[in-house]
């Protein structure tokens, strides 16, 4: 019995001996380290995290400044429609609903984006216009699901910081003074309201590197 102790012991030391070192265990499907597997996908990971942000934050920012200047009209109100239904839409059933249209042939008559894999099979013979393309469909399919979720907030976001910012003191008294709307609109309320959406940058970094 103390045998059978000790032994079970040494197999618990054996598993956690290195988690405060960087030592993450073995994976028994794959045999190997999962710091091994982490490292050999994390490329991807941060690819398509970097991107998906970075289109995130260049698309939200200026819908949200139109239809903070536009809040009511029917414009904003189609494109509220759209976030939404689109934030409503969990980003699983959203790819199965991109790959039934886009990787089979239910809608179109041969499919349009690879449904699995990081690059073409080919690589190493395409061209680098090809490589560029072939590495385009493989992604906008994940990129897709990975942004849908954060459109509504970044730009319902933006559109409220905005709007707050515009009924303050300090934009009336520039407007007061004869300065352009768009001036006061560009130099002063959108500045300040980038910041809330700087805040939001720390919280997306983690999904870079948890599997994105």
């Amino acid at each position: 019995k103390e045998k059978i102790n000790s032994e079970n012991v040494a197999l618990v030391q054996t598993k956690r001996q290195g988690v405060f070192h960087g030592y993450l265990g073995k994976s028994e499907k794959h045999n190997e380290d999962v710091s091994t597997l982490i490292w050999e996908r994390l490329h991807i990971s941060g690819f398509i995290g970097i991107t998906s942000f970075i289109i995130s934050y260049l698309v939200c920012i200026p819908l949200g400044i139109m239809k903070a200047l536009r809040h009511g009209s029917r414009f904003d109100v189609i494109s509220s429609a759209l976030v939404f239904i689109g934030f409503s839409i969990p980003a699983y059933a959203f790819g199965l609903i991109m790959l039934f249209i886009f990787s089979t042939t239910s809608v179109f008559d041969a499919p349009i984006l690879p449904s699995r894999g990081w690059r073409s099979e080919d690589w190493e013979q395409l061209t680098l216009m090809g490589k560029f393309i072939g590495q385009i469909k493989h992604c906008i399919l994940p990129m897709s699901c990975f942004m849908i979720g954060s459109f509504a907030s970044l730009t319902v976001l933006m559109k409220n910081s905005l709007m707050e910012n515009l009924s303050q003191d300090y934009v009336r008294t520039a407007l007061a003074k004869g300065l352009a709307e768009k001036k006061v609109v560009v130099y002063h309320a959108v500045r300040n309201s980038l910041i809330p959406m700087a805040t939001g940058i720390g919280g997306i970094i983690g999904i870079f590197l948890a599997g994105s």
